[in-house]
């Protein structure tokens, strides 16, 4: 059996959902819903038209991607492969692994973007230069 890419380790999770009369709820536990305990939350929003976010790939940190508002793309890359996704309903979430680029693009108005992170911030473990993290991405394959 081969080993997944790590573009292939990046997929959508079904979050659960209450329905009510009243309103929606939908809950995430950390080693329940998503495959690691929740150590930093942040979130973007008024999101100028046209701009883009991510930009990097981690090193070490995993994260779940939600859109609690509206609508954007996150195009992921592995150094090998590359795949877009549209992410505009706030019970799913898109579980990003380690050593994946990951873009944010065609925000929608009034758009949120949730981040659910397995590790506190760190500036060591980015890539923000993506040459530099295609040389680390084709060094580990």
């Amino acid at each position: 059996m081969r080993e997944l890419k790590r573009i292939e380790r990046c997929k959508l999770i079904d979050l659960p959902q209450i329905a009510d009369p009243r309103g929606n709820l939908t809950f995430i536990e950390g080693g329940r819903h998503v495959p690691f305990e929740i150590k930093r939350v942040y979130y973007l929003y008024d999101i100028p038209g046209g701009a883009e976010r991510g930009g990097h790939a981690h090193k070490e940190l995993q994260q779940l991607i939600i859109a609690m508002s509206g609508s954007f793309d996150v195009v992921l890359d592995d150094g090998y492969a590359t795949e877009r996704l549209h992410l505009n309903r706030s019970y799913y979430g898109l579980y990003v692994g380690t050593m994946v680029w990951r873009e944010i693009d065609n925000f929608s108005s009034g758009s949120v973007c949730m981040v659910l992170a397995s590790t506190l911030y760190d500036e060591a473990d980015y890539y923000r230069d993506y040459d530099a993290f295609l040389r680390a991405a084709k060094g580990k394959a």
